[in-house]
This record gives structure tokens, C-alpha cells and sequence, in this order.
């Protein structure tokens, strides 16, 4: 049989449409939630000590997690979005090529798990830029770092930055990668909600630096949803809380600080205050158990969900 060229040029312009109309079909828009703060949100949590179900990867979750680095160096942020698994934790680290993966995990893991339950049909990625010891009060700072945007020490390439930087940096990388599950189709990357675990160095030090701490926390919170380009963008906080080791507290100024996210979230309509943390036990004088950080993903989970409720 001839086939007559107007025909076949027809037949192709139709299957070129039906492959477009697929193509669009399966594109996936994407909750995207930021993780932040010092160790507690990097995460001690041990992998041998997770349940069967969070023991591999989270089904159809990506993960862009941004390479830690201190205060006074060039910005870094490097990662590669690539599907959530155990080894978020503290002693992650990424080159912008692979991603090398530790023995610890973070709050991430119950938190996707959690949010997949009370939110099912959506598509889920997370951020996450973290650094142990960081204050948000450059006084506060030390060797850790701080979250302060306008520090200015340090000199060269370094000067000036801090883990505000890093975490731009971070945003940068993640949402200029335009198809996170390499499925060949791009993808829409909308800004979802907030998740801070932060405040225990802000009251180490004095009662000035934590007398400091809601303000420090509002300008931050406002720089880190403008950062993610959305206005009153849902976040939950998580309220610090204290070991009592050796019958002494480990945050003298902690008290403060706490008062200070009640402060803040009573203040701002589309923020909330996770406070299980008095309740989950300590591996070490600063840090929670596995247990703990499960239960602190999945109450942020829950808390983010009840604002966006509320605004639904």
C-alpha cells in the first residue's frame, strides 16, 4: 500500500500531540517544605534503630540536601535532589555530584511519611540546610556559626557569609533543577511550608541573647519565606527543650527562648509550635533519641497540615 506524504504528516502531527498530551499529563507539581535550624534538625537518630517501613526509601519523596559548611567561607549549598532514604543525618554531606550518606537520620524521614498520610495525591519534596551549634545571634555564634544576615566578618571570598547564605545558596541549586525525578518531564516546584528545630545556642550564652530571640526568629522566618518567594508561608517550630543532665540545665537561657517561640507563633496566623520535644528522650545531653526524632517528624507533619487546613 502507498501511503500519500499529506498523510503521513498528519499521522505524525497526531502522535506528536498524543505524546505531548501525555507528557503533560504526568507532569508533577510538588509541595516543597524547607528543613532548618542546628542539630537537633540535623539529626542524631541511629538508622539501625528504624522501623521496617522508613528503612529504605520513602516512595515517590525527593530530597535536595544542601552540603554543610561554617561561617567566613565561600557559599556553598551544593546537592542533587534524589529519592529520600535513611543517611539525612548528621555526617551527610554532598559535592553537587553524589550525594555521600551517614548512619544518622533527621526528622525527615516520619515527617514525609506522616505528611503522605494526611495529605495523600500530593507529590512531596523537601529541602533541608542544617548546622549544628548555629545561633541565629551572631553574639551567640562561636565556632559554630550563625544565622544572621547581616554578618560581616570574616575576609576574601569568606567575607560575610553565614549559614543565611548557605541556605540561599541551597534554594538556589534545588529549585533551578526543572525535573527532580528525572522522569524526562518538568516538573513545578511550589513552596509549601517551613520547618525549624533551632534556639538551643541561642540560650546558652546570656539572658541578653535570648531576650533577643523572638525578634531574631521573626526577621529570620521573614527572610526565609521571602527567600522561598510566599508570603505567610506555613511554619512550624519546633520548641527547644532541655536534658537536665547531671540535674542541671544545658540551656541556662533555654526558659527564655521557649517563651520567645510562644511568642512568635501566637503572633503570626500561619505558624505553630511543636512541642512533644519535652517528652522524647535524649542519646546524649543535646541530642534526641531515634525515637524522638520520629515522633518530632511526625508532629510537624501534623502541625504544617493543620495550618494549611485552616487557610484550605
Amino acid at each position: 500500500m502507498i501511503v500519500k506524504p499529506s498523510l503521513m504528516l498528519n499521522l505524525s502531527l497526531i502522535l506528536i500531540a498524543s505524546l505531548a498530551a501525555n507528557h503533560r499529563a504526568y507532569a508533577k507539581e510538588f509541595e516543597v517544605y524547607y528543613l532548618g535550624g542546628q542539630s537537633n534538625m540535623d539529626g542524631y537518630g541511629t538508622n539501625e534503630d528504624l522501623p521496617a517501613d522508613l528503612a529504605a526509601d520513602v516512595d515517590d519523596v525527593f530530597i535536595f540536601h544542601g552540603n554543610t559548611s561554617p561561617d567566613q567561607v565561600a557559599v556553598d549549598g551544593r546537592g542533587i535532589w534524589a529519592p529520600l532514604q535513611p543517611g539525612h543525618g548528621v555526617g551527610f554531606k554532598s559535592d553537587g555530584r553524589a550525594n555521600q550518606y551517614s548512619n544518622r537520620f533527621g526528622v525527615e524521614l516520619a515527617f514525609a511519611q506522616q505528611l503522605k498520610k494526611i495529605r495523600p495525591g500530593k507529590n512531596i519534596a523537601l529541602i533541608k540546610y542544617s548546622r549544628g551549634g548555629t545561633s541565629i545571634d551572631a553574639e551567640a555564634a562561636r565556632q559554630f556559626g550563625c544565622w544572621e544576615p547581616d554578618f560581616e566578618q570574616g575576609e576574601g571570598e569568606g567575607k560575610g557569609v553565614n549559614q543565611y547564605d548557605h541556605f540561599l545558596a541551597t534554594l538556589r541549586y534545588a529549585m533551578a533543577d526543572i525535573d527532580i525525578d528525572n522522569d524526562g518531564v518538568v516538573d513545578t516546584l511550589t513552596p509549601a511550608g517551613i520547618l525549624w528545630m533551632q534556639g538551643e545556642s541561642d540560650g546558652a550564652l546570656t539572658a541578653e541573647i535570648a531576650a533577643r530571640y523572638e525578634n531574631n526568629l521573626k526577621r529570620l522566618m521573614d527572610l526565609v519565606r521571602a527567600g522561598l518567594r510566599t508570603d505567610d508561608l506555613p511554619v512550624a517550630i519546633g520548641r527547644i527543650s532541655d536534658s537536665m543532665h547531671d540535674d542541671k540545665k544545658v540551656w541556662p537561657y533555654g526558659d527564655q527562648v521557649r517563651q520567645a517561640q510562644r511568642d512568635f507563633v501566637e503572633k503570626d496566623a500561619a505558624a505553630r509550635l511543636v512541642i512533644s520535644t519535652d517528652g522524647y528522650g535524649y542519646s546524649d545531653p543535646w541530642h534526641y533519641d531515634s525515637a524522638g526524632y520520629l515522633g518530632l517528624g511526625r508532629e510537624f507533619a501534623n502541625s504544617i497540615h493543620e495550618i494549611v487546613r485552616r487557610e484550605d
